[in-house]
């Protein structure tokens, strides 16, 4: 484990290799599981104000969701997440050309309609951050459907933080992250 200012790296999230591999999984974190992206509560007016900018984008179910449920839901446990679809796909999501699942919120910030890029949660999948009473955690969170990108990862040789760097990033600093990359590096 690494520890930088008051957060706790796990060794997975160095020693693990992980890189996207849209064509296989087809988008399937954005399906898959319980509940939407988690969410901060600093992320909810950022969800809500961008919901009309991505309706060009969405299927009209998804758009009758949004505008029915809003951009988010409070669960059980007291945690934010975006919207569903019948328990299912983010709300958020929408299928491209080629059958795969991407964020409407990307691509409008993609395509300059946006400021916001896409909630951080999943920006930095597979990285989970737990918050501890003095630390946040950040842990490696293995997933079955992940598995192509833990096979693209290893034959590209790149481990977890590299392939995160820009969310590491936004989410702690370029002085975050040069201190992690020279903390593995020594």
């Amino acid at each position: 484990m690494i520890e930088i200012g008051k957060t706790l790296i796990s060794d997975d999230v160095i020693e693990e290799a992980f890189v996207c591999d849209l064509q296989k999984c087809k988008g399937a974190c954005c399906v898959e599981g319980d509940l939407g992206a988690p969410l901060s509560k600093e992320e909810l007016p950022l969800i809500e104000n961008v919901i009309d900018t991505v309706k060009p984008y969405l299927a009209q179910n998804a758009i009758s969701v949004l505008e029915k449920e809003g951009g988010y839901i409070l669960d059980e446990d007291g945690e934010y997440s975006t919207t569903t679809i019948d328990n299912k796909e983010c709300a958020f999501a929408f299928y491209d050309d080629h059958g795969v699942l991407k964020c409407s919120i990307e691509q409008a910030h993609k395509d300059g309609k946006t400021d916001f890029k896409k909630p951080i949660s999943c920006h930095l999948y597979p990285i989970r951050i737990s918050k501890l009473p003095e630390f946040e955690a950040l842990n490696y969170d293995r997933w079955s459907i992940c598995s192509p990108a833990c096979d693209l990862g290893k034959e590209l040789k790149v481990p977890v933080f590299k392939f995160l760097k820009e969310a590491l990033i936004r989410k702690f600093g370029e002085d975050w992250y040069n201190a992690l990359d020279e903390k593995v590096n020594s």
